[in-house]
C-alpha cells in the first residue's frame, strides 16, 4: 500500500487493515516502542557528483540517467547532494551557497524530478571555512578555557572549517538568507544540514552571542532554536529537513527539528549504532562509516536497521576516483599520511588507478575497497522492506511480551510486528547461536516461502515473516 493510495482503498481492503491491527493490539501487551508510519520517504541515497575542489560538469549523463532511473524503479524517494554541488573554497566561481556549475545543477535537479524522486542539497549551519571572505571570527564556537580565545574548527583535507555557533545574531543574519535562497532557486526538495555544532553548554560564549534559553548538556538551546527555524522554512515550503549531529548522536532539543536524522559518520561497529541510536525518534538513516566498519556479509547492515523501523542509507553516484585530494594549487592538511580522510581519499584514489573499469567506490563512507554485491543487496532488501513501512502502517518495535509467541522470547532474538493490509513479523537475531521460537499465528517466510509455526534463527541473521 503506497502513501497515496491510502486513501483510495476500498471497504474491503479498510475492513482487512482494521481487523489486522485488533489482532495485532490485542496479541502484543508490551514493546519497546509502538509507532505509526506517516510521510516517510524510506529509501534514500548520497549520490556523489565529482571529486570537488576539482572542476566537473554536474550536467547529467548517461550513466546518472540510467543509475537514477533504476534507482526510481526500485521506488527510492530521496537523493542526497553532497557538498560536491557548491564551491566552499570559491576556487571555482562560486560559494558555499551557490553551485560552480549553475546549468548543469539545474538539469540534475529536473532530471531526479522527472523520475519522481526529490533531491536534497547540502548545507550546514555551523561548518564555514575560515579563509572564506565573508567569515567572521565573532561568529565562532569558542573552545572551554580562561581566556576563550581559540576557535572551535575541524580541519581535515582542504576543509578548515570553523564552528559557527548558533547564538550568534550576526551568523544567524548572515546565514538564512542564504538557505532560503538555495530553497528558492534551485527549486530543491529540502536541505541535509551537516550542524558542525559543539555544545555551548562548556564553552566560552563572546558577549555578542545570546543563547535564547539556558545551555546544558542535556539540552541545546540556541541551536534548538536555530534549527526550529530552519525546519519551520523548509516545512514551509513542503521540504524535507535532514540533519547530522556527529557520531552516533542527536540534537539535544525538546520540540521536533528536523525530519530525518543521518548517523553512524567515525562509529566502528555496527552493534554500537544499533544500540547507541535505537532510542532516537524516527526517521533515523543510518549511513555505517565503511572507513571503520568491519563486516561479515553485506546482511549485517539489514540485520541492524530493519527491526528497528530504519533503512540504510545507500552510498552511491558516480565513481568516487580519489582525486579530491590531490588537486594542484589546493592546500592540504599535511601530512596527509596522518589524516583519516585525506588517508581515505588515497587508498581510494590506489583502487581507482588499478580499477580503472570497475568495479567502483563511491562516496567518502565507502570502503578503500569495491563490494560489488552491495547495491544488488540493498535493492534486495529495500523491495522487502517498503511494504513493511507503507503509508499508516503501525509497528511495534522490540516485542516484550505478547500472545504472537508460545513461551517466551528467547535472549538476544529481537522481534518488531509490521500492520497495514498485511501483517509482517521480523525476527532478528543478535547472539552468537542460532534461536528458535514457535509461533501462535501461521506465517510464510518471504525469502524461503516456507510455512509453519516454528521458526529457527541462525546467529547475526534476520527472518522476515508474512502472516498467511
Amino acid at each position: 500500500m503506497s502513501k497515496m493510495r491510502i486513501a483510495e482503498l476500498d471497504a474491503e481492503t479498510h475492513q482487512q487493515r482494521q481487523k489486522n491491527l485488533l489482532d495485532a493490539n490485542k496479541s502484543v501487551s508490551k514493546s519497546r516502542r509502538k509507532w505509526m508510519v506517516k510521510d516517510y520517504l524510506p529509501g534514500q541515497v548520497t549520490y556523489n557528483l565529482g571529486e570537488y575542489p576539482q572542476r566537473f560538469s554536474i550536467e547529467p549523463t548517461t550513466y546518472d540517467i540510467e543509475l537514477l532511473t533504476e534507482f526510481a524503479k526500485h521506488n527510492v524517494g530521496l537523493i542526497q547532494i553532497h557538498e560536491e554541488w557548491n564551491d566552499p573554497l570559491r576556487v571555482l566561481g562560486a560559494d558555499k551557497f551557490t553551485s560552480h556549475d549553475e546549468e548543469g545543477f539545474r538539469h540534475f535537479i529536473k532530471l531526479v524530478h522527472s523520475l519522481g524522486m526529490k533531491i536534497i542539497p547540502y548545507i550546514s549551519t555551523g561548518f564555514f571555512d575560515i579563509r572564506d571572505p565573508d567569515f567572521r571570527e565573532e561568529w565562532a564556537i569558542r573552545a572551554a578555557s580562561t581566556s576563550g580565545d581559540k576557535i572551535q574548527k575541524s580541519v581535515q583535507l582542504f576543509y578548515q572549517y570553523a564552528h559557527c555557533s548558533p547564538a550568534s545574531p550576526g551568523w544567524r543574519a548572515y546565514l538564512l538568507p542564504k538557505l532560503e535562497r538555495i530553497l528558492d532557486e534551485y527549486e530543491v526538495d529540502g536541505l541535509y544540514d551537516d550542524l558542525g555544532y559543539d555544545s555551548l553548554a562548556n564553552a566560552t560564549q563572546p558577549k555578542s552571542h545570546i543563547s535564547p534559553g539556558i545551555e546544558t548538556i542535556e539540552h541545546d538551546a540556541a541551536l534548538e532554536d536555530l534549527l526550529g527555524i530552519v525546519h519551520g522554512m523548509v516545512r514551509s515550503k513542503g521540504g524535507i529537513f535532514k540533519v547530522h549531529r556527529q557520531e552516533a548522536t542527536i540534537p539535544l532539543s525538546e520540540i521536533p527539528v528536523y525530519d530525518y536524522l543521518w548517523v553512524g559518520e567515525s562509529v566502528g561497529s555496527l552493534d554500537h549504532l544499533r544500540e547507541a541510536t535505537k532510542d532516537f525518534s524516527p526517521y533515523v538513516v543510518p549511513c555505517p562509516d565503511m572507513r571503520e566498519v568491519k563486516i561479515e556479509k553485506e546482511d549485517d547492515f539489514y540485520l541492524h536497521t530493519i527491526p528497528y523501523l530504519r533503512f540504510p542509507l545507500r552510498v552511491d553516484g558516480r565513481p568516487m576516483t580519489g582525486e579530491r585530494c590531490m588537486v594542484s594549487g589546493i592546500k592540504y592538511d599535511e601530512p596527509w599520511e596522518k589524516e583519516a580522510v585525506n588517508a581515505h581519499c588515497h587508498r581510494i584514489h590506489n583502487y581507482y588507478i588499478n580499477h580503472p573499469d570497475g568495479p567502483y567506490i563511491y562516496g567518502w563512507w565507502d570502503s578503500s575497497f569495491a563490494r560489488p554485491e552491495a547495491r544488488r543487496r540493498w535493492f534486495y532488501y529495500f523491495d522487502l522492506y517498503r511494504p513493511m513501512v507503507s503509508e499508516g502502517s503501525w509497528v511495534w518495535i522490540e516485542v516484550q511480551e505478547s500472545k504472537l509467541f508460545k513461551g517466551d522470547i528467547p535472549d538476544n532474538l529481537v522481534v518488531t510486528l509490521f500492520v497495514n493490509e498485511n501483517t509482517y513479523l521480523v525476527l532478528a537475531n543478535y547472539g552468537k547461536s542460532p534461536v528458535s521460537i514457535s509461533t501462535t499465528w501461521s506465517w510464510k517466510d518471504r525469502e524461503s516461502e516456507a510455512k509453519g509455526q516454528s521458526w529457527t534463527v541462525p546467529a547475526r541473521r534476520l527472518k522476515m515473516l508474512q502472516r498467511i
